[in-house]
């Protein structure tokens, strides 16, 4: 590997392959540092039915190994190790470091695409159920496998209130169980979810364990009453989990802005972060959409940013590949042959 790399990606999932994708065909060759669990939350999800351009849905590993090998036909190299560190340049135009154990890769421009990783209950049944069994994380993914059927939400901010709300066009009944009486939720949300009529509320109520049905997959859960103690089982196919999500920012806490929650902070709608040459997409910065396709758009703003960043930065030597170049997003579109 080079001495010094133009483009380092942190990360996989849709942005961080779009990004690979993008900055590999501008002849960038990115480094790709891809993580040992590479391919994000689709590596954990069954059928992808709402991705644009298969018609018949895909299953997401196939989808993420598609990405991947897409990238790494125009000369994206991959790095299949975790990163554990990040080291800012001192100054603009300067050199990042990142730190994969001892050793350490230095870039002009890094890509963060971490994600985030959603927020477990950690009761019993739940590990085992999930992945096509019953339990689930995202109901604007899932909500169709549940069409007439009983499921639950478990959560109570406004996030909950939106997925119980989709749900509900599909489901025959939807639960929505959470351990307080008060809701975290808007107001506005809070009364949309309640009128909706295939709607009602379990509450003072957590979850204590998903159990298997018939066949291995989810059949029913057993709850708690929060300040009686009281259990009941309720039958259901369907449970997703909508207690938030966690993203995956810790190598540069405290090192670029980030809001409350942990998410990269960003320059308006590019992916710029305070950092100049430091750039962040994906699931990393949005806690709004949370989406595969919006997730792969931000891989390739990403991408343009950082090579505007390359080609346009007077402190930076402009790399050969750009040299010459005119609107990069027009060229994005021209063809390329493939790295042999």
């Amino acid at each position: 590997m080079a001495d010094v790399e133009q483009v380092i990606i942190i990360g996989s999932g849709p942005a961080g392959y779009t990004a690979a994708l993008y900055t590999a065909r501008a002849n960038l060759a990115p480094l790709v540092i891809e993580g040992f669990l590479w391919g994000g939350l689709l590596q954990q999800t069954t059928d992808v039915e709402n991705y644009p351009g298969f018609r018949e849905g895909i299953m997401g590993p196939e989808l993420m190994q598609t990405m991947r090998d897409q990238a790494e036909r125009f000369g994206a190299r991959f790095l299949t190790d975790n990163a554990t560190a990040f080291e800012p340049a001192s100054d603009e135009g300067g050199l990042h470091s990142v730190h994969v154990g001892d050793e350490v890769f230095q870039a002009r421009t890094v890509i963060l695409a971490m994600g985030a990783e959603h927020k477990k209950l950690g009761v019993p049944g739940e590990d085992e159920l999930a992945n096509g069994r019953g339990v689930s994380y995202c109901a604007t993914c899932d909500a169709a496998f549940f069409r007439d059927r009983e499921t639950i939400i478990v959560g109570g901010g406004d996030s909950a209130m939106e997925e119980a709300i989709f749900l509900a066009k599909f489901s025959a009944k939807v639960h929505v169980v959470h351990r307080r009486d008060e809701f975290r939720a808007s107001k506005i949300m809070l009364e949309r979810a309640r009128a909706t009529e295939n709607i009602d509320f379990l509450t003072p109520y957590v979850v204590e364990e998903f159990l298997p049905g018939e066949g291995g997959v989810l059949g029913s859960a057993r709850l708690r009453n929060s300040e009686t103690g009281e259990e009941r089982e309720l039958p259901m196919s369907g449970a997703f989990v909508a207690i938030g999500h966690e993203p995956q920012s810790e190598i540069v806490h405290g090192i670029v802005p980030t809001d409350e929650s942990g998410y990269v902070e960003v320059d308006g709608r590019s992916t710029r972060t305070a950092i100049p040459g430091l750039f962040a997409a994906g699931d990393l910065v949005d806690h709004t959409y949370r989406q595969a396709v919006t997730a792969a758009g931000m891989g390739c703003q990403a991408a343009l940013d950082a090579e505007w960043y390359l080609r346009d930065n007077p402190h930076v030597p402009t790399p050969a590949a750009l040299a010459g170049t005119g609107d990069l997003a027009e060229e994005a579109w021209v063809h390329h042959e493939p790295v042999r």
